[in-house]
């Protein structure tokens, strides 16, 4: 007999899913997924609750749907069950729903339905199934190396030229134009391919931006020193008001409106702010973080710019950076971290995370809990392989694979029904152990890049993609002498470290962030290890 939809009691047993998630996912399907949970025993919210729900206030925004906000027009009430919440530049329909009743079932013990998966966290892979973009400027600038190596390294650079990266957003002259140097001239050219192409952006302009280091600090200040660079010691009446105003006014919102332009059309992700809100939980000893207007800055505008964007283009997938396992990967770093983040009030509205941005820590072996390694638990495992000694120091992260697995676990526990994916820079990762200390991150000697983007992760349902993120090639900031030969402004002495290009005799000088670094380029080739 052919089976009807509601016959197989296992495939019944397997719709263990949120009834937020059939409710917002599945439409009209849920129910036929209701009844036939009704049918084989199950009840409580699933069915006593969620099918009224789908019945009724059909003229009100459904569940995590938007519901008011600076030029919002459409419905202002929420279905049933849900409530509008969030400030006056975004508002939602949050459900207000306690822990979820026991399953019955003839076959199994009670059990509890897991917490619902709500909001961005819970959409499909944003990478998955789509072309990357690679840029034009990045092939005139790798072109330019190419010319001048030969061998080994000149195949490997030619091999680079269609690999894709990150662009940056690391100031307001990179929004609006048509070349494509510009986000709107990119998005432009991602649109007119023949299957529009995925663009990753990292958004990067904050006032007091990177407060521990000098290299990368931005345009943006909470306070001006006379030469026009910011002053991270003033903290003014803590507020950075007039920063954060300048921030989003002059930076975020010309973002939404390119973004708004190409909603829908071009699929479009979006890394926020790196090295910003890691500071706050590692750095508030260092003056430059600890002041309140940097606090302020970060943690306000951070927020303000997820809800502007994520209304701008509901479509974007937006990743917050969560440094790297070396970084935030302790226990105690991480627990700061989930608390400054929940803070935040945008865990509905991200995908996940970004970690390694910039960085050079090593994917690894994946192992079967984040734990894993801890006390030296299981030595004889290559998953346990460990280049910078984190695990001797209670660090569980020691590696980026192992820190995803810790983020997943402390934010899912930290965030109720928050679930983040993980995207990971691999852009110069490629090589383990070039360093003689991990806390070194300018320029590295001895790193190559590392696997090429692609979704075909250690755990995808944890790690969304590999993606090159920081643009091999680009400098981490300058030696205290520039290739020219004059001192450089933004000198930051972690540039000038025993494992930076430029601190060796017979080493050129590098250039200030952001520039390309021929000499570093040429060495990542050398050494890579693309998977």
């Amino acid at each position: 007999m052919e089976k009807g939809p509601c016959s197989d009691s296992a495939q019944v047993a397997s719709l263990r899913v949120s009834p937020w998630q059939v409710f917002g996912v599945l439409g009209g399907t849920a129910l036929l997924a209701l009844g036939c949970a009704r049918s084989h025993g199950f009840s409580g919210l699933a069915y006593d609750e969620l099918a009224p729900r789908l019945l009724s206030s059909t003229d009100c925004a459904g569940s995590w749907k938007q519901c008011g906000g600076k030029g919002y027009s459409g419905p202002t009430c929420c279905m049933t069950g849900t409530t509008c919440q969030g400030d006056e530049y975004y508002q939602q329909c949050q459900p207000g729903v306690g822990p979820a009743p026991p399953l019955n079932s003839a076959t199994t013990t009670q059990s509890a339905l897991a917490v619902p998966c709500i909001g961005a966290s819970c959409v499909a892979n944003p990478f998955a199934g789509q072309a990357f973009y690679v840029n034009p400027s990045y092939k005139v600038s790798l072109n330019r190396s190419i010319v001048t190596s030969e061998g080994t390294v000149q195949h490997m650079l030619k091999s680079m030229m269609d690999v894709p990266s990150a662009y940056w957003l690391d100031n307001k002259g990179k929004i609006y134009g048509n070349s494509t140097n510009t986000m709107e001239g990119i998005l432009a050219d991602a649109a007119s391919k023949t299957v529009p192409e995925l663009v990753t952006f990292i958004v990067y302009d904050l006032p007091n931006r990177d407060c521990h280091a000098k290299a990368s600090n931005g345009e943006i200040c909470c306070s001006y020193k006379t030469d026009g660079r910011c002053d991270y010691l003033e903290a003014g009446d803590g507020t950075c008001a007039a920063g954060v105003r300048e921030y989003l006014e002059e930076y975020i919102k010309p973002i939404a409106d390119v973004l708004r332009k190409y909603a829908g059309k071009v699929p479009i992700v979006l890394v926020i702010e790196p090295d910003s809100l890691p500071n706050l939980s590692t750095n508030q000893a260092d003056p430059r973080c600890g002041n309140k207007a940097t606090k302020s800055a970060y943690t306000q505008g951070v927020s303000q710019a997820v809800k502007i964007l994520a209304k701008a283009d509901p479509s974007a997938a937006i990743y917050l950076d969560a440094g790297h396992g070396g970084w935030l990967g302790w226990k105690d770093n991480m627990k700061d971290y989930v608390k400054t983040i929940k803070g935040l009030d945008v865990a509905t509205l991200i995908r996940g995370f970004a970690t390694n941005v910039a960085g050079y820590q090593h994917l690894g072996e994946i192992c079967p809990t984040y734990d894993w390694c801890l006390n030296n638990a299981h030595p004889e495992d290559t998953c346990c392989m460990d280049e910078c000694g984190l695990t001797a120091e209670w660090n569980p992260s020691h590696n980026e694979l192992q820190y995803a697995l810790h983020l997943r676990k402390a934010f899912s526990e930290g965030i109720i029904g928050f679930e983040p994916h993980v995207i990971v820079d691999t852009g110069r990762n490629g090589v383990a152990g070039m360093r003689s200390d991990c806390a070194n991150w300018c320029n590295i000697r001895g790193a190559g890049v590392g696997h090429a983007p692609t979704t075909a992760t250690a755990k995808p349902e944890v790690l969304d993609a590999y993606f090159w993120l920081k643009t091999p090639g680009e400098s981490d900031g300058c030696t205290q002498e520039l290739p020219d030969g004059t001192a450089c402004p933004r000198f930051d002495l972690d540039c000038g470290s025993v494992n930076s290009i430029g601190s060796m005799a017979g080493e050129p000088r590098a250039p200030e962030a952001g520039q390309w670094f021929d000499y570093q380029i040429k060495q990542l080739a050398m050494n890579a290890k693309l998977g």
